[in-house]
């Protein structure tokens, strides 16, 4: 499977919580394949969608999925480590292990030679770390979220992007509705 048969897979189970999206290609999959006002949509500042995640699940009570790749986690290390000794039990990191940067071109990262991210994080003190292979995402995501502890889900998958059209939204807008069903 690849990225966006994945999200496809599991957008029932995102359809009721928070989620904050990587950015380019997988938000644009999102949008595309399930458009939520609970989906926030990372047009910019790759590497911090696994941040954003957690400040927002550190400020209120709701679950919060942050949808991250391979590429964007290995471009800032250091948010294994803050979530590691900080993630509260409603905060859970997918991370999609396509072993490439899908948004830049498939261009291969470590992940895909010896960097093990799952290692990585329960190096970095995260306590519940789980890898699983694609087909198998929708039961660990839920079971995640069923289990109400702070989880990195590593998902191994094949490389490749759907084509998929820009997101027409203007980021206010997707800001905005987010905040609202943030507050809801």
């Amino acid at each position: 499977m690849i990225r966006s048969e994945i999200l496809k897979d599991i957008a029932p189970i995102l359809r009721d919580q928070l989620v904050v999206c990587n950015i380019g290609i997988p938000s644009q999959e999102l949008h595309a394949i399930d458009d939520q006002p609970t989906n926030f949509y990372m047009l910019g500042t790759m590497g911090l969608c696994s941040s954003i995640g957690l400040g927002l699940a550190l400020a209120q009570p709701k679950t919060v999925i942050s949808i991250d790749g391979d590429g964007s986690v290995l471009t800032n290390l250091g948010t294994l480590p803050t979530i590691g000794n900080n993630a509260p039990s409603n905060y859970i990191l997918m991370i999609i292990d396509n072993g490439s940067y899908g948004s830049t071109g498939d261009q291969p990262t470590y992940t895909g030679k010896k960097t093990d991210l799952a290692g990585m994080a329960r190096a970095a003190g995260c306590d519940t770390v789980i890898e699983v292979q694609d087909v198998d995402t929708g039961p660990a995501l839920q079971a995640a979220i069923d289990s109400k502890k702070a989880t990195v889900l590593v998902v191994k998958c094949d490389s490749g992007n759907a084509k998929m059209p820009v997101i027409t939204l203007d980021p206010v807008v997707i800001k905005h509705r987010f905040m609202e069903a943030v507050k809801a």
